[in-house]
């Protein structure tokens, strides 16, 4: 069989075929891919936490909540490079990541016992969660520093922040009231320290409408649960409410008889914080004189802060007792004492602008003119304090004397107890210019005088005796012996026996007994004029009971 007759033979080809089998892992892979792509969109962003110790803070358990409702969990917990806070990183969910703002706040809750009340009961079974509270910011930030405690207010919240400056910290603590008329009216939300200008600064939320409050001329003080005062117009006790009576607070208001000024509408706006209700007044009369007052008399009793007043009425304060120290050159033999007084302009004339400072001044200089001195006064008898009074004493000369460094001289004039005591050493010394000792001499002359005439008087009754005993005088008319006799009964009164003459003598003896008796009285008042009000005599040291049974007993 030729060739070309032959069959053509079909060219077989084995095919591979695809087993079913692989179809598992193709739809495993596309079901994986599919859960990543689900969860990388599905997954919400990490936040990192700054917290101070990890009390309570469980990785895998400690969820993180918003409004109660749970947006997150912590995911790693450790400690930073240089041990001082705690990192912990946190997953939030996906629709929580619009509440990360840059005014976001963290915060653990955990029971807790306050200022506010009981707080955070609920995670005694659950556990420790962390607080998500929202903000309301456009900048988004992802790191946050968890706060010890929960915050006042929210960062929406209605109402205004005001920052308060004290040069010293601890003075208030967050949570505490803000009171207004006892009524509590904001929160202490946040307590810093600035380090340049050396201040604390006191972060408050006042709550709305009670911001409305808040004034240009609005002055905080600190309050506390119980004030007690003590000073030259006596004791004054004043209780605050049972809230501030615990943890204290600040209080504010306008004072009372001023402008309030406008109206405060500005976050963050900062106001000064005063010590106490005393120190806002005093504080608020900004325009003031400043005089020296020099005392020759003792300023004990008299310190900073006491009134200066005029006929009862405060028209400034004492600043400074003493103002200096004697100087070296002159030391203790000036005998005077300088003290620094303010004469706060607002008390006497409330709508007082800068401008009219220089005429005020010399309004005072022609009141000095006219006589008006200071001088010290008794205040309060039970503490011995002392105050400055003002008087008008026309015939006052005015001193030489109108600048003691770079303050004018206010004259003063002495009283209370100084005065009285000046017009004692007056007295005394008016005693001591008394010739005593030749008022002696003329009452010994006198004395011996008189007994010279007695005794003359004596003689002549005596002869007088024998002149009527005689025959011749008993022949004299009846008439004239009877006036003899009557003669002789009166020169007889005035003889040693004679009433007069006793009288007499014992007056003297008595005037001499008692200028004896008086030399050392007036002696001692030379020395101590001080004597006739304070005794100079020493209390003896007291022997106890013990020691004088002791005694007995040897």
């Amino acid at each position: 069989m030729s060739e070309e007759n032959q069959p053509e033979q079909a060219q077989v080809n084995e095919l591979k075929q695809v087993s079913t089998i692989w179809l598992v892992p193709v739809i495993a892979l596309a079901i994986g891919i599919w859960m990543l792509v689900q969860y990388v969109v599905s997954k919400g962003p990490e936040v990192t936490l700054i917290l101070n110790t990890a009390e309570g803070i469980e990785v895998g358990k400690t969820e993180i909540r918003a409004l109660n409702v749970r947006v997150g969990v912590v995911t790693d917990v450790r400690i930073n490079q240089d041990y001082s806070a705690i990192i912990a990183t946190a997953e939030l969910d996906k629709d929580a990541e619009r509440m990360l703002k840059e005014d976001t706040l963290f915060w653990v809750v955990k029971p807790r016992i306050g200022k506010e009340g009981i707080s955070g009961l609920d995670t005694l079974l659950s556990g420790a969660y962390l607080q998500l509270q929202p903000g309301v910011s456009k900048e988004e930030k992802t790191s946050f520093r968890v706060l010890d405690i929960p915050p006042v207010a929210p960062p929406d919240a209605k109402g205004l922040r005001l920052v308060l400056y004290h040069n010293e910290a601890g003075k208030l603590g967050v949570g505490d009231p803000v009171l207004y008329e006892g009524f509590t009216v904001g929160r202490v939300e946040k307590v810093t320290f600035d380090p340049k200008r050396k201040r604390a600064n006191y972060q408050l939320f006042i709550f709305e409408p009670y911001n409305s409050l808040i004034r240009k001329r609005t002055r905080f003080w600190l309050t506390s649960g119980v004030e007690l005062r003590m000073s030259a117009e006596g004791f004054n006790l004043k209780i605050g409410s049972i809230e501030s009576l615990i943890t204290g607070g600040v209080s504010f208001r306008v004072p009372r008889g001023n402008d309030p000024g406008s109206l405060i509408t500005d976050n963050m706006s900062r106001f000064r914080l005063y010590d106490n209700l005393k120190e806002a007044r005093e504080r608020f009369f900004d325009e003031y004189l400043e005089y020296v007052m020099l005392f020759d008399e003792s300023v004990r009793g008299l310190s900073a802060g006491a009134p200066v007043e005029y006929r009862g009425i405060q028209i400034g304060t004492v600043r400074r007792v003493p103002l200096e120290m004697p100087k070296a050159l002159e030391g203790f033999a000036t005998k005077q004492i300088p003290v620094l007084v303010r004469i706060e302009l607002g008390r006497v004339y409330p709508n007082l602008e800068v401008e009219q400072l220089p005429r005020i001044k010399e309004r005072f200089e022609n009141e000095f003119q006219a006589g008006l001195r200071a001088s010290l006064k008794t205040g309060n008898l039970l503490t011995g304090a002392l105050l400055v009074d003002m008087e008008i004493h026309p015939d006052e000369v005015m001193p030489k004397e109108r600048r003691y460094g770079k303050y004018d001289i206010f004259p003063t004039k002495a009283g209370g107890f100084a005065e009285i005591q000046k017009q004692i050493s007056a007295m005394l010394n008016k005693v001591n210019e008394m010739p005593v000792e030749d008022t002696l001499l003329t009452l010994n002359d006198s004395l011996q005088a008189s007994q010279r005439t007695l005794r003359a008087t004596e003689k002549m009754a005596n002869e007088l005796a024998i002149l009527l005993a005689r025959k011749e005088t008993q022949a004299i008319p009846g008439e004239i012996r009877e006036s003899l006799q009557q003669i002789q009964n009166t020169l007889n009164g005035f003889g040693p026996d004679g009433a007069p003459y006793r009288s007499l003598e014992q007056a003297l003896h008595r005037f001499e007994r008692v200028m004896v008796e008086l030399q050392p009285v007036l002696r001692q008042i030379n020395e101590k004029p001080n004597s006739l009000i304070f005794s100079g005599e020493k209390a003896k040291d007291p022997i106890p009971v013990g020691r004088q049974q002791f005694e007995g007993q040897q």
